[in-house]
C-alpha cells in the first residue's frame, strides 16, 4: 500500500463524521434553543444532511479503500480495528438506500414534534401515526439488515453490538428471578419519608447546585455547557464540545440531582475519549451499555452513596436551609434511597429502575414481533405497569408518552440502561479495589482519582475494544449480574434493616 492510504482513509472518515456532528448540533438545538415554527425547515436541514451522509458513508471508492486497507499487513493494531470497525459500517449502510434514510430523518422530525404535542396536550393519539410510521420503518429496517433469530436483534445491535434478545431475555430473567424478591421484601419493610423532596425549591438555585455537581464531577465546562430541556440528554460534537442538559422541577428537588449528574456521566466519558482520535471508530464510545456505565456509576455509585453527601449535603443544605433546615445529611442519604414503585422512569430509584426498562423492553419486543399494535400502546403501557409495579398510571403523559425515545425512533435503546447499571456496578467493585480509600476520598469532595481510573481503563480506548472483551480486561471476566446483587444487597440491607 502507498502511505497515504490509511491518511486518505482518515481524512474520509472525519468527513463523514464532520457531517454526523453537524446533524447533532441540530437536533441539540432543537431540543434546547429552536423556536416554536422552526421545525419544518429543520426537518428539512436534517434530511438533506442525512442524504449527504448516507451518499459519503456508501461512496464505492471509499469502500473499495477500505477493502484495501482490510489487507495491508503493515497496519498497527489501532489502524487495523478503526478499518475494521469502518469497513463493517459500510456493509451495513450499503444495504440501506437513499430514500429510506431521507425518509427516515423526516419521520423522526415530525414525529419529534408530534410527540411534544401530544405530551403537553395528554392525548396519545396525537402521537399515535407518526409512532406507527417508525414502527413500520424499523421493522423494514430489520428485514433490510437480516438478523439470524430474532428481528429485534437488528436493533439492538445499532447500540449494543452483538447484543442478542436472547441475551437481553436472560438478563431480565435475572431480574425477575433475584431482583423483584430483593425489591419486594424492601418494601415490606419500606420505612423512609422523603417528603422533604417535595416542597418549593427555587429554580435558580437548582441549577446553581447542580451547575457545582457537575463541577465536583470534573465536568469542563470550557469543553461542554448545560441547557434546560423537557427530557434531559447529553449530547457531543467533539471531545472539546460534550453538553448536558437538565430538567427542574420546582416541585420536586431530586429531578435536577439526578439528571445533573447522570448526564454528567454521559459527558465525562466524551470529554475522556482522545482528540487525536476523532473521526474513526477509536474515537467514539463503545456502546451505549458501556455508555449508560458511566452515567448510572456516577449517579448510583457516587452519587447515591454516603460518603457523597457527607460532603454534599451542607452545601445543598446553605441553598435551602428553610426546607432542609430538619434534615440531616442520614436521613436524606437514606431519602436518595428510597425504594418503591413509581410512575416516571427517570424519577426511579435504582432498583425498581430495572422494571420500568423491563417493560418497555417486553413493549419493543412485541411490536417489533407484531404482537402488539400502536394503537392499543396505552392500554398495554397501564397493564404492564400494573403488573410489574403495581401501579395505576393517570395520564397518557405521565405514562405512554413520558419518554422521548420512541420519537426519535430508538427501538433497541431501553435495554441498555440495564445493561449499563450492571456493568457499572462491575466496574465500581474493581475501581473500589484499586483506588485506595475512595469513599473518604468522595466524602471530601475529591473524585480525581476515579476520573482518572475511568479515563485510563474506558474512555480513552474508544472503540478499540468490543463491550464484552473490555469488560474483560478491566474486571478479569465478562459481564456478572452478581456484583449488582452483591452491591444491592449490601446498600439496602444496612438502610433497611434487613437480615
Amino acid at each position: 500500500m502507498k502511505l497515504n492510504d490509511y491518511n486518505d482513509y482518515r481524512d474520509y472518515s472525519v468527513k463523514i463524521y464532520d457531517v454526523s456532528m453537524a446533524m447533532s448540533v441540530l437536533s441539540w438545538d432543537q431540543e434546547t434553543k429552536m423556536p416554536k415554527n422552526g421545525n419544518k425547515f429543520r426537518a428539512q436541514q436534517l434530511s438533506t444532511l442525512a442524504k449527504i451522509r448516507f451518499e459519503l458513508f456508501t461512496d464505492e471508492k471509499y469502500g473499495e479503500l477500505l477493502d484495501k486497507l482490510s489487507n495491508d499487513s503493515s497496519l498497527n493494531s489501532d489502524q487495523k480495528r478503526n478499518v475494521t470497525l469502518s469497513r463493517k459500517a459500510f456493509l451495513k449502510q450499503k444495504k440501506y438506500s437513499s430514500e429510506f434514510i431521507v425518509r427516515e430523518s423526516k419521520l423522526i422530525s415530525k414525529a419529534f414534534k408530534d410527540w411534544r404535542l401530544a405530551k403537553d396536550a395528554n392525548d396519545f393519539k396525537i402521537f399515535r401515526n407518526s409512532l406507527e410510521n417508525l414502527v413500520d420503518l424499523r421493522k423494514e429496517e430489520c428485514e433490510l439488515l437480516g438478523y439470524k433469530n430474532h428481528p429485534y436483534d437488528a436493533l439492538l445491535d445499532a447500540y449494543e453490538p452483538n447484543l442478542t434478545t436472547k441475551d437481553v431475555d436472560l438478563i431480565f430473567d435475572d431480574v425477575k428471578n433475584q431482583l423483584v424478591p430483593f425489591i419486594n421484601k424492601i418494601t415490606a419493610n419500606n420505612h423512609i419519608d422523603d417528603s422533604f423532596f417535595y416542597q418549593h425549591f427555587d429554580h435558580k438555585k437548582q441549577w446553581d447546585f447542580g451547575i457545582d455537581l457537575l463541577k465536583q464531577m470534573g465536568y469542563d465546562f470550557d469543553s461542554g455547557r448545560q441547557d434546560i430541556s423537557a427530557h434531559p440528554f447529553s449530547s457531543h460534537f467533539s471531545p472539546e464540545d460534550a453538553r448536558v442538559t437538565t430538567r427542574i422541577d420546582e416541585k420536586n428537588l431530586s429531578e435536577m440531582i439526578w439528571s445533573c449528574i447522570h448526564e454528567g456521566g454521559h459527558a465525562l466519558y466524551e470529554q475522556g475519549i482522545l482528540t487525536e482520535n476523532y473521526g474513526t471508530p477509536l474515537g467514539n464510545a463503545i456502546s451505549l451499555g458501556i455508555h449508560e456505565s458511566q452515567s448510572r456509576l456516577w449517579e448510583n455509585h457516587v452519587g447515591r452513596s454516603l460518603s457523597y453527601w457527607k460532603k454534599n449535603f451542607p452545601l445543598l443544605k446553605s441553598y435551602f436551609p428553610e426546607q432542609l433546615g430538619n434534615v440531616n445529611y442520614e436521613l436524606f442519604y437514606q431519602a436518595c434511597n428510597n425504594v418503591k414503585p413509581s410512575l416516571i422512569r427517570t424519577n426511579a430509584d435504582e432498583l425498581t429502575y430495572h422494571l420500568h426498562v423491563l417493560i418497555r423492553y417486553e413493549i419493543e419486543k412485541g411490536l417489533i414481533e407484531g404482537n402488539i399494535n400502536v394503537e392499543e400502546l396505552p392500554s398495554v403501557w397501564n397493564n404492564l405497569y400494573k403488573k410489574y409495579l403495581d401501579i395505576d398510571v393517570p395520564s397518557d403523559s405521565l405514562g405512554v408518552l413520558q419518554d422521548i425515545h420512541w420519537s426519535h425512533g430508538s427501538l433497541g435503546y431501553f435495554p441498555t440502561y440495564t445493561l449499563g447499571s450492571f456493568y457499572a456496578a462491575q466496574f465500581y467493585n474493581k475501581v473500589s479495589n484499586e483506588v485506595s480509600n475512595i469513599n473518604s476520598k468522595i466524602e471530601n469532595g475529591d473524585t480525581k482519582e476515579l476520573l482518572e481510573w475511568l479515563r485510563q481503563n474506558i474512555h480513552n480506548h474508544g472503540e478499540r475494544y468490543d463491550a464484552k472483551d473490555l469488560c474483560r480486561i478491566v474486571t478479569g471476566e465478562e459481564l456478572n449480574f452478581k456484583y449488582f446483587m452483591d452491591y444491592a444487597k449490601n446498600k439496602y440491607s444496612k438502610i433497611y434493616n434487613l437480615d
